[in-house]
């Protein structure tokens, strides 16, 4: 009988639900056993805001276990990836992304612009901390840290203390607790972060049979949707944490002289102040192939019109705007 394929995975809920959604479609797509294996990273025995610890937090413990040899393959929230390649190790497949947008948990059914000035709204992120300020609508956002119940927990639960939650829609659809979502943030109001509602499935770069194996759960267009985000943030020189936005959309182009259709990557992304009063956002269109290229040139203009400078500021600008959470 074939040995099952050890797959590394944090022990949260919703690490545990993406990495059995992949060992269930590897197992389906192969026929070869995979067993999950727990591993306890640095981000989930601390907690320091995630800057004060430092990018990548979440999966060092997973890329060590790896190196070692101890498992065969390990499964990312995306976002969470250091945008420098890690040496040794590969991601061999970006499943098909779900919804990146961001959604809002708010008490009795109400939408963003249904939540009074002076609403209490949590969330762990600077992006959103960030973008809840540019809005200007007067909410009092407050840092908050935990796993997704927990935070849900914090506007519907007995002892709830806030009037609002934002969260990532991907991993509350991953966890089945999509029915607690009020609204889906439309990204005209607040764009999802580089590579939010993406997987990425990484192993040794030097294990070809496993590489060819995970191979079959790529997929092409939500890869380059990636390529395009994270070539941006890369380029901004920016983490995980910083109050970087991103989002690719790929779409059917103008039809071509001999009738085919080709595919367009549309790139948005923006850079925010921690306290909302400076937010630069921009657009551009390629072609998937040309997904790193536009991604480094969109961020190009942004650090023309600034975003350097935004980026420099303190990340504790303004009260309560500190980074404090996981990407949960």
């Amino acid at each position: 009988m074939t040995a099952p394929l050890r797959l590394g995975t944090r022990g949260s809920a919703l690490a545990m639900a993406q990495s059995g959604h992949v060992a269930e479609a590897l197992t389906a797509a192969t026929g070869r056993p995979v067993e999950l294996v727990e591993v306890v990273t640095a981000g989930d025995r601390s907690t320091a805001p995630v800057q004060r610890l430092g990018v990548g937090v979440f999966v060092s413990a997973l890329r060590d276990a790896l190196t070692a040899g101890e498992i065969d393959f390990a499964v990312h929230s995306y976002k969470d990836l250091p945008t420098a390649a890690a040496p040794g190790l590969h991601v061999a497949a970006v499943p098909p992304r779900q919804d990146p947008r961001d959604a809002l948990v708010a008490t009795n059914g109400r939408t963003l612009a249904e939540l009074p000035p002076g609403a209490r709204v949590g969330t762990g992120a600077l992006r959103r901390i960030a973008q809840l300020h540019a809005l200007g609508m007067q909410l009092e956002v407050a840092p908050i840290r935990g796993n997704i119940d927990t935070r849900v927990a914090r506007v519907l639960g007995p002892d709830a203390d806030l009037d609002a939650v934002v969260l990532a829609r991907a991993g509350l659809n991953r966890i089945g607790r999509a029915d607690v979502i009020t609204e889906t943030l439309d990204p005209m109001l607040m764009l999802p972060a580089p590579a939010q509602g993406a997987l990425a499935v990484e192993c040794r770069a030097d294990d070809q049979d496993v590489i060819e194996l995970l191979a079959l759960l790529d997929h092409e267009p939500s890869r380059a949707a990636i390529t395009a985000e994270r070539a941006l943030l890369a380029t901004l020189e920016a983490g995980c944490s910083a109050p970087v936005a991103a989002y690719a959309v790929l779409a059917e182009g103008e039809p071509t002289d001999e009738g085919d259709v080709n595919q367009e990557i549309y790139l948005r992304g923006a850079v925010i102040s921690p306290d909302g009063s400076r937010d630069l956002r921009l657009s551009r269109t390629g072609t998937p192939a040309d997904a790193a290229e536009i991604g480094k040139a969109l961020a190009a203009e942004l650090l023309e019109l600034g975003a350097d400078s935004i980026l420099g500021q303190d990340a504790q600008a303004g009260p309560g705007t500190q980074q404090l959470g996981s990407t949960e």
